[in-house]
């Protein structure tokens, strides 16, 4: 179109005059436009079937070749100075929020983002130019489906763009509605501008543009709400945050996607300034959390554990649920939660420093305090098991540094001190580890899954409040005893009670070739050796199947062991742990020891574990008619060798199995901890395939 326009141009200029005036083509383009409300009486004919969607064109290749024809650079032609004197854009504006003809709003929105991205002098600095830009942010996104929804984001990635090139326009545009309100009714008829004060050329004289009819401004002015002034230092109501936000609830995906792209835009501007302005100054914050919140309370009241760890791995570029899983009642719902959130965690994450701590702790507080940690302290059992298994799902999707210190401090305290036995569950922590020992099987594991999930994260934090801050004193190592020597020095199986003579019988005593240990040293000692083996003891001999399949060994564990161990040495490795325990002070008073209400649940529930099978493993087994071929069958049931067929003693034998295999992962675990510097083992990676 501009390249005919020019073509046109060049032509008139060699046939007609030396110069065409384009003020003049611009401003009977307007006054075509301005006649159309004085003339027309058919009011139902779309905007699309009139001149005007022409017209708006033709004005804009005019102010786009004028300033391509501009000698000095950075002046605005004359055809730009019209549209800024004569209130142009602020016309369109009233216009497109009357929609009239039907479907004028559409071609508004469009002549403001062409308008915008093409011209190249900075406007938005002028206010007849970001006022009426700030009006016509209110128009949209208000509506939930609206029919210039497709405009409307086109004209706020436009505003986006400008804010990230020059980030002190954002206080133009989020003046809101706060600085273009006005006392005056809006009932007042319209009058469309007069062209009477716009050139001085004596050469170019213009009439003056009649008013509309009072019967077509009442038609125009009845289609307008009244608006109402807002009190001084009050946020705009309506902006473009608000437009936004308004546009990512939108129900076509493309539209809501390139919303969200546009917000991550502006909360990632550079400048200091503007970060807190949209923070102090703005609904920014809110808005976003308000969305979180509102979406969180959609969800029904109970969700299956299940069903919110099938979801795993929304993302907010893809928040709809995977069409292929299971459908169940609130999958959506909790599809769009999980969804959002993750946004917000992105947003967090390339968002400007203050914008990110403020968003953050605007999530904590409205999301984690207010809505979930009454759920989670909730005497109802559904209402436990829901949250937790939602804040387990939230945790695993976390991933911004800001977000995550405030999950932390939500779940762990601001400034966690070493527990005593006979402290009381004051806190959300200790109530939730009490949730751990539950006397429902489900919260118990559901719980404890939250707690793997937050032991996974990479803050200090979270080790030290839960495993440290009671062993950082020392007080399980007795105060005037010597430090020992080297590690194995601290081994004293004798003292294990499963290892006294009155439980090693004859039924519990290890093969006569036990697993083999890696490393011994050349001296014979087998520090390892004995690590591991005292794992592997704990499970009697007879109750055993591994010896039978091959690669059934503990070491088939180890390299996935040194793999995690791995994963943890680099997660830890930023924090400046010591390399070796602190020194013991020999005139510190001896103090009982109290491993913490975490490691003592954890304690406690293997204790169990011990007690219900080994306890009395050798009484029940006896029970259990052809033991050693059914406890081999289980294990290749298990391990999807052989279909699975019901048995007798089924619970137990598959139990059986499941505590051997357990034993063999803790006495890997044990092996790839050992010191790497002692000499007693040189430990490298394991190739793949190999331990």
């Amino acid at each position: 179109m501009l390249s005919r326009l020019g073509a046109l141009l060049q032509e008139a200029v060699g046939a007609r005059e030396p110069n065409i005036d384009l003020l003049e083509a611009f401003v009977e383009h307007w006054k075509g436009i301005t006649h159309y409300y004085i003339e027309s009486t058919d009011e139902n004919t779309p905007a699309k079937k009139t001149d005007i969607p022409w017209r708006l064109r033709q004005m804009l290749d005019i102010l786009v070749y004028e300033e391509r024809q501009q000698t000095a650079a950075g002046e605005a032609g004359p055809c730009l100075e019209y549209l800024l004197q004569h209130k142009i854009l602020e016309t369109l504006c009233t216009l497109g929020k009357a929609e009239y003809p039907p479907g004028m709003r559409q071609q508004v929105f469009q002549f403001f983002s062409k308008v915008l991205a093409q011209v190249q002098h900075p406007l938005l600095h002028y206010l007849n130019v970001h006022r009426p830009v700030q009006k016509l942010l209110r128009l949209g996104g208000t509506v939930p489906g609206s029919q210039t929804e497709k405009e409307e984001v086109q004209f706020t990635t436009v505003l986006c763009s400008k804010i990230q090139q020059d980030p002190a326009l954002l206080t133009y545009i989020l003046e809101g509605k706060k600085i273009v309100s006005r006392k005056k009714s809006s009932k007042e008829p319209i009058t469309l501008p007069r062209e009477a004060a716009s050139i001085q050329d004596k050469d170019h004289p213009h009439s003056k543009s009649p008013d509309l009819s009072p019967c077509k401004a009442q038609a125009l002015t009845a289609q307008l709400p009244a608006e109402t002034e807002e009190p001084d230092g009050g946020v705009g109501e309506s902006n473009l945050i608000t437009s936004l936000i308004g546009l990512c609830k939108s129900k076509k995906g493309r539209v809501a996607l390139k919303a969200q792209e546009n917000l991550l835009l502006l909360v990632s501007v550079a400048s200091q300034a503007a970060a807190t302005y949209l923070v102090h100054s703005s609904p920014c914050c809110p808005a976003i959390v308000e969305h979180l919140c509102q979406l969180y309370q959609s969800m029904p009241t109970f969700l299956d554990p299940a069903d919110i760890a099938a979801l795993e791995g929304i993302s907010w570029r893809l928040p709809s649920a995977p069409s292929d899983e299971a459908s169940f009642p609130g999958k959506e719902a909790l599809a769009a939660f999980l969804g959002w959130f993750d946004y917000c965690d992105h947003l967090i994450t390339e968002a400007h420093v203050v914008v990110a701590d403020a968003l953050a702790k605007a999530v904590a507080e409205k999301l984690f305090m207010e809505i979930l940690q009454p759920h989670l302290l909730h005497v109802s059992e559904q209402s436990v098991l829901t949250s937790t298994a939602l804040l387990t799902a939230m945790l695993r999707q976390l991933r911004s540094p800001a977000l995550l210190r405030e999950a932390v401090a939500f779940l762990l305290g601001a400034d966690p001190q070493p527990a005593a036995p006979e402290d009381g569950p004051r806190t959300l922590c200790a109530h939730l580890i009490g949730h751990c020992d539950h006397l429902s099987d489900e919260i118990s594991i559901t719980t404890l899954r939250l707690f793997e999930e937050l032991l996974q994260k990479p803050h200090e934090q979270v080790l030290r409040s839960l495993v440290l801050c009671n062993l950082e004193g020392r007080h399980y190592v007795a105060r005037g005893s010597p430090e020992p020597e080297s590690y194995e020095d601290t081994l004293d199986l004798e003292e294990d009670p499963y290892f006294t003579d009155g439980f090693l019988n004859s039924s519990f005593q290890p093969s006569a070739k036990p697993p083999p240990a890696p490393a011994t040293n050349s001296d014979g000692k087998t520090a390892v050796t004995e690590i591991v083996n005292s794992f592997l003891c704990l499970v009697p001999e007879e109750a055993k199947t591994s010896a039978f399949l091959e690669e059934t060994g503990y070491d088939t564990y180890v390299h996935d062991a040194y793999g995690l161990f791995q994963e943890c040495s680099s997660r830890v490795s930023p924090w400046g742990w010591p390399l070796g325990p602190t020194p013991l002070d020999p005139h510190e008073p001896e103090r009982p020891f109290f491993e913490g209400h975490f490691l003592r649940m954890l304690f406690d529930r293997m204790s169990r574990i011990l007690e219900q099978v080994i306890g009395d493993l050798m009484q029940r087994i006896q029970r259990v008619p052809q033991f050693p071929g059914k406890l081999l069958l289980v294990r290749k049931q298990l391990m999807g060798q052989v279909p699975g067929e019901q048995l007798d003693h089924q619970t137990l034998l598959q139990g059986v199995v499941v505590l051997e295999e357990f034993c063999k992962e803790l006495a890997a675990i044990a092996f790839v901890k050992f010191p790497p510097h002692s000499p007693h083992l040189h430990l490298s990676p394991p190739q793949e395939g190999h331990v």
